[in-house]
């Protein structure tokens, strides 16, 4: 059985002068290049859900012990108040972005309407580098293959074996409530390294049983199966269940029907590690703080072996949920974490968490033996 530890940890961004100025971050996301550069992606505002929240990037040349901030990703819309966060990735060796876009003209309300979970408008873009993420190209709109109205920002896009890029998301209600497709994890197709997305699969869907999959995340396993895991609510009864995961032998057309992880948790991200199993760093709700846990697939079956608490575990008070999904977006502390794979075999974890009424992003290096 494989064993994890931590091998040292920091501060990727905190606001230098939080007595000035009121600016948190959140969502992060890392990649780093064959040669060590690492390159950090994460939103900068004023609150969780601030109009002004938008895309920036930091970028290190020590193996993300010590990152200098390079400010934001691309002007903007200008008169047209939008937020924006999005997930990087390198795909075969191009830098690629992929970012949702928020209508903000509602500007006394957050990003979901309280009434019935209902979303403000999102647009999905792509953007690209070809120099490591100091310029970008223009946002590239996605035409989505279906009708969100709204979509959730997930994940990275992600390259399989055979050259396809798929993309998570979320179908999510409208402000107004209206969700013509239901609210489910699909996963966007694309041939054409993301010019087009033409087609999509149905991932996870319990409308039936009214269980909502949010922060999905794919991942392509050794013997070229698709493994989904997401962070699982019910809202027929109001609770969060252990976060499911889902399983495609047909490259992504098919998957099984969703079944428990048994980590009881939110906004989980995963990596395959080297003996083919699955590492998972999520946001643990049965005990304190962000939590890495080790399994593995035996056939189809998820088989959880070992477990390391890395962030939080001390803390004294819990997040106590409301009735009120909306609500307990708001009082949200830490999570949304990210992993990158680094290039000595270690495994850079990245996430938001708010230390000193600072919203900060933290890395940890682990190392599983």
């Amino acid at each position: 059985m494989s064993a994890m530890e931590v091998l040292d940890s920091g501060i990727l961004y905190r606001n230098p002068v939080p007595h000035v100025y009121s600016k948190h971050a959140y969502w992060p996301s890392v990649v780093q290049y064959p040669d060590g550069e690492m390159v950090a992606a994460f939103t900068i505002g004023q609150a969780f859900e601030a109009p002004d929240l938008h895309s920036c990037i930091a970028r290190s040349f020590d193996r993300g012990t010590n990152w200098s901030m390079e400010g934001r990703m691309y002007p903007g819309t200008g008169p047209r108040k939008t937020s924006d966060c999005c997930r990087i990735a390198l795909l075969d060796g191009e830098l690629v972005a992929f970012m949702i876009r928020h209508d903000r003209s509602r500007e006394d309300f957050g990003l979901a309407n309280p009434d019935n979970l209902g979303f403000v408008e999102t647009e999905l873009l792509l953007l690209r580098s070809a120099n490591r993420g100091r310029t970008w190209s223009a946002p590239e709109p996605i035409k989505p293959p279906l009708v969100g109205p709204s979509f959730e920002m997930n994940a990275p896009i992600v390259s399989v074996q055979d050259g396809r890029w798929l993309l998570a998301t979320s179908t999510w209600r409208g402000w107004d409530g209206e969700c013509p497709n239901g609210m489910k994890m699909v996963a966007f197709v694309s041939a054409d390294r993301g010019r087009t997305w033409p087609a999509y699969s149905d991932v996870m869907d319990g409308g039936r049983e009214r269980v909502i999959y949010w922060e999905s995340k794919l991942l392509e396993l050794i013997d070229r199966r698709l493994l989904a895991v997401a962070w699982t609510y019910n809202e027929a009864e109001g609770c969060d269940l252990p976060e499911h995961y889902a399983i495609s032998a047909d490259g992504g057309r098919t998957f099984t029907n969703p079944r428990s992880t048994g980590l009881i948790g939110q906004t989980p991200a995963i990596a395959l590690t080297d003996a083919g199993g699955v590492l998972t760093v999520y946001r643990r709700t049965d005990r304190h703080g962000l939590w890495a846990n080790l399994s593995r697939l035996d056939g189809d079956e998820w088989v959880n072996e070992t477990e390391l608490p890395l962030w939080g575990a001390r803390e004294l008070t819990a997040f106590a949920p409301r009735d009120n999904m909306v609500d307990n977006f708001h009082e949200l502390r830490f999570g949304a974490p990210s992993i990158c794979r680094m290039n000595d075999g270690c495994y850079f974890v990245s996430f938001w968490a708010v230390e000193d009424g600072v919203s900060v992003i933290r890395w940890i290096r682990l190392r599983i033996a």
